[in-house]
Order: C-alpha cells, then sequence, then structure tokens
C-alpha cells in the first residue's frame, strides 16, 4: 500500500488530487470547529447576560423543572384513580345500573376540569380572605408558578384538578342505583365548582382560616378535603334519595344487595391503592424532599396493609367468612385515614391508624345501615367516617420529628408537627377536631340544602318504573352486558346452545 502511494504521488494528476482532497478535509474540519467554538462564545454570552439578570428576575418566575415533572407524575397517577372508581362503583352495583355508573365517572370528569378551571381553582386557590379566593378565574392573570412551590401554574392546576375530580367521584358511590343522569350532573356543578373549593381553601388556599389559627389545621393530602367532603356529601345525597326499591335492611330482617362482579370491584380497589402513591407522596410538591417522599409512600403502604389485614380479620371472627368487599374497603379505609398523617406519622403509626380504620369503618357500615340509609358502595364509611378519623389522627400520631415540605425540601424553620401520644400536649388535636367538626357540619348543611334541592325540583331520583327497568336501559340505551353473554344458572352462556340442552 505504502510503495503504491509513493508511486502515485510520483504522478502529477494524482498528486493534485491527493493535495486538493486534503485541503477539503482540513477546511471542512476547521469550519466545523469555528462554529463550534462561536456556539460556545454565544451560548457563554447569553448565559452570562442571565447571570447578570437573575436578580431582576421575581422567584414566583422561576419554575423547578423536577418538581414540575414530579408533580405532573403525581398528578397523572391520581386521574387514573378514575378507573379504579369506575370500576370498584360498577363491580359492588348491580348489572342493570354499571352503564350509569361508567358514564357519571366520565361526565363528572369531564364537567370537573371545565368547573375547576372556570371558577373551582380561583374560590380555592386564588388569593382572597381567609374563606373564599377571588383571582385566577378561567384562570386569567396566571404567573409562571404557583406561589413559591416552584411548580409550574398550570402543573399545579392540573394536580388539584385530579384532587377535586376525586372529591366529587366519591360523592356517587352512596347514590348508585336510583339517582338519574340529569341529577348527578347538576350535584357535580355543585360539588365542583362551589363546596368542595370553598372548604378547600379554608385548609389549603393562602390564608385560609383553618390554616392560620394559633395551632393550624393540618391535612397533607387530604382527609378532610377531598374524602370528609366527599363522605359526608355522599351521605346527604343517600339520605335524600332513600334506599334502592328491594333494599331491606338487617334490622328488617334483610341484608345487603350484594354486587355483581367482585373480580372487577377488586382490581378496581387495587388501582385505588396504586393511585394513592399519586395522592399521598405527590403532596410534598418537591422531588428534592425525597426522604419526605420515601416515608410518606412507606406510611401509605403500611397502612393499607394493616387495614386489609385487619378489615379481613375483623369480619372472619364476626361471620367466619373471608370477605372480600370489607377486604377491599378495609384496605381503603387505611388509605383514607393515612392521608392526612401521612408526612407526620412513624410506620408504627400508619400500622396503628390503618388498623383502627378499618375497625372503624365496618362499625360505621353497621351504623348506616342500621340507620337504614342505603350506601351500596360504603363511600360514607370509608371516606367519610374514616376521613374524620385520619384527620384527628394527626393531633394523635405526629411524632414531631418533622415540620412542613417546602419547595427544597422538608422545612422545619416554623416549627415541627406533634401529636399528643408523642409530647405534643392537645394543641393539635385541638385543632384538628375543631377543623373537622366545622367542615363535617358545614358541608352536612351545604349537601342537604343541594340535594333536597334537587329532589324538591324532582331531578334527583329516577321513577319508580324507570328503576325497576333499569337505569341503564332508559338513561342510556343499553346494558353493560349484551344478552349473548349473559349467563344462566346452570353456569353455561345462554347463547351457547348447551344452556337449552341443560
Amino acid at each position: 500500500m505504502i510503495k503504491r502511494f509513493i508511486g502515485g504521488m510520483k504522478e502529477r494528476d494524482s498528486r493534485r488530487y491527493f493535495f486538493t482532497y486534503l485541503g477539503g478535509k482540513m477546511i471542512g474540519t476547521t469550519a466545523v470547529l469555528a462554529l463550534m467554538l462561536g456556539l460556545a462564545w454565544y451560548v457563554g454570552g447569553r448565559a452570562g447576560a442571565q447571570e447578570v439578570e437573575t436578580p431582576l428576575t421575581a422567584a414566583a418566575d422561576l419554575i423547578n423543572p423536577i418538581n414540575t415533572m414530579w408533580v405532573l407524575v403525581a398528578a397523572f397517577l391520581v386521574f387514573f384513580m378514575q378507573a379504579g372508581f369506575m370500576m370498584l362503583e360498577a363491580g359492588f352495583a348491580r348489572t342493570r345500573e354499571t352503564v350509569n355508573v361508567l358514564m357519571e365517572c366520565i361526565v363528572d370528569t369531564a364537567m370537573c376540569g371545565i368547573l375547576f378551571w372556570a371558577v373551582g381553582f380561583a374560590f380555592m386557590f386564588g388569593e382572597g380572605n381567609g374563606w373564599i379566593g377571588h383571582q385566577f378565574f378561567f384562570l386569567s392573570d396566571a404567573p409562571a408558578t404557583y406561589g413559591t412551590t416552584g411548580v409550574a401554574f398550570l402543573a399545579f392546576w392540573l394536580f388539584q384538578f385530579a384532587f377535586a375530580d376525586t372529591a366529587s367521584t366519591i360523592v356517587s358511590g352512596a347514590m348508585v342505583g336510583r339517582t338519574s343522569f340529569k341529577g348527578d350532573l347538576f350535584y357535580s356543578i355543585g360539588v365542583s365548582a362551589i363546596i368542595y373549593p370553598i372548604v378547600g381553601h379554608w385548609i389549603w388556599g393562602p390564608g385560609g382560616w383553618l390554616a392560620t389559627m394559633d395551632t393550624p389545621f393540618r391535612d397533607f393530602a387530604g382527609s378532610t378535603v377531598v374524602h370528609t367532603v366527599g363522605g359526608v356529601l355522599a351521605l346527604t345525597g343517600a339520605v335524600a334519595l332513600g334506599p334502592r326499591i328491594g333494599r331491606k335492611f338487617k334490622r328488617d330482617g334483610g341484608g345487603f344487595m350484594v354486587g355483581h362482579d367482585m373480580t372487577i370491584a377488586a382490581i378496581g380497589g387495587i388501582i385505588l391503592w396504586f393511585g394513592w402513591y399519586g395522592f399521598n407522596p405527590g403532596s410534598t410538591l418537591s422531588a428534592m424532599d425525597l426522604e419526605g417522599i420515601g416515608r410518606v409512600a412507606a406510611n401509605t403502604t403500611l397502612a393499607a396493609c394493616a387495614g386489609c389485614l385487619v378489615g379481613l380479620a375483623f369480619m372472619y371472627f364476626r361471620t367466619k367468612k373471608w370477605d372480600p368487599g370489607i377486604t377491599i374497603n378495609g384496605f381503603l379505609a387505611g388509605l383514607v385515614a393515612i392521608t392526612a398523617p401521612c408526612y407526620w406519622v412513624s410506620p408504627l403509626g400508619a400500622i396503628i391508624i390503618g388498623g383502627f380504620a378499618a375497625i372503624i369503618c365496618v362499625l360505621a357500615i353497621d351504623a348506616i345501615e342500621w340507620f337504614r340509609v342505603d350506601d351500596p358502595i360504603g363511600a360514607v364509611a370509608v371516606h367519610g367516617v374514616c376521613g374524620i378519623f385520619g384527620t384527628i389522627a394527626v393531633g394523635l400520631f405526629a411524632t414531631g420529628d418533622f415540620g412542613i415540605p417546602g419547595a427544597t425540601g422538608a422545612d422545619i424553620s416554623t416549627g415541627t408537627v406533634t401529636g399528643l401520644f408523642y409530647g405534643g400536649g392537645t394543641d393539635q388535636l385541638v385543632s384538628q377536631l375543631i377543623g373537622s367538626a366545622v367542615v363535617t357540619g358545614l358541608v352536612l348543611i351545604a349537601g342537604l340544602v343541594l340535594m333536597y334541592g334537587l329532589k324538591a325540583a324532582k331531578q334527583l331520583r329516577v321513577p319508580t318504573d324507570i328503576e325497576l327497568e333499569g337505569i341503564d336501559i332508559h338513561e342510556h340505551g343499553g346494558s353493560a352486558y349484551h344478552p349473548e353473554f349473559a349467563f344462566t344458572g346452570t353456569g353455561v352462556p345462554a347463547s351457547s346452545g348447551a344452556s337449552k340442552e341443560a
């Protein structure tokens, strides 16, 4: 090869081609290097200019990309809980109302999004007074970030919309099987646009009166704001509606109407558990609070596990049956109860809270049954009663080791949250009792006004003949299950031909 190169260089044309080719390569390489150096100089100059301009940039305009992505991922998880609610409610319901459950959850989500964009977010998170906000209507005049969180404003809005949607969906659980679809739409407007955001402002909004008491009321991720509000409104809806036709209560010699599909109910429950990892850890609003996120996720898990096992065992000792419905509602009760205190309690505290929540849930279901309130899903007991218990648990089990999460991690500069059992006295407990009692009482009044108003306008419950025919057929034009896939008493598909022989 070397000899051929030397021989070629002796020829004039070969020498000219070689140096032309080599020169072109050198020119191209030099041009690329010059371009790279120029870009580096330009970017460096812009960076230097940015450093000079930084002091003039308002803190609220600085978006923290890590925190924003964390909040968005959490928002997606919380939104996915809607699939869990749909499956849980449909499984506990009867076949004749399955489509109605699915449609209610879907349309309620869409309505909540528009309402929370228009007025809900403004009432809840806008500047105002201690009772209501009046800023950001239709998300107008929004800054780059929300407050000092460092989270992009619209990412924060999406996260909070998913919470509002959850509260509204909880209400439907106790109203399954006899609520008209128009009634669903009307009460959803009242919940998403007025009741939920106003109550939320008292606790999570800027200057909320419960959050600015001498000992602030604490609700980390929503045992009160989301679950108590949703559960109490569910109770008012169930009371205003009355029981489903054919519902005979235990004290009258009857019992619960069995759900039609425990398979999808169980899957729905597990989806809700999964979504709770956005609900609770996401409420740190900071991906940099790594210790806090880990603690919240672990406490969430342990409370759910304890609720599951205690609910299972508690019902077995009563009935000698391994009850699937109470097992599902047991871990959901644990999740609801740990939602408020998850940031401030120890893993042992989380287990105790989750276990007691399951027992409280079963006893609450018994009480609701005794009062002849028809709650097909157990929404009042799981979300309402266990939400109240979880709120109070902050004042009992908070260890005093942790403060309030901030944009860059845990912040103990404003003090820590300490419960009665850890030497904190009764201050935090009294604040929790006051906040929970006020929210429960006022939401109960507002819910009764809303539900009985719809009832008086004949918009809440379907007529008797429609309920007997089935809401799915009359309100939505068809069943969730095609007759071809209906099963006979022999367990053989009706369309197979084998059922006729049997």
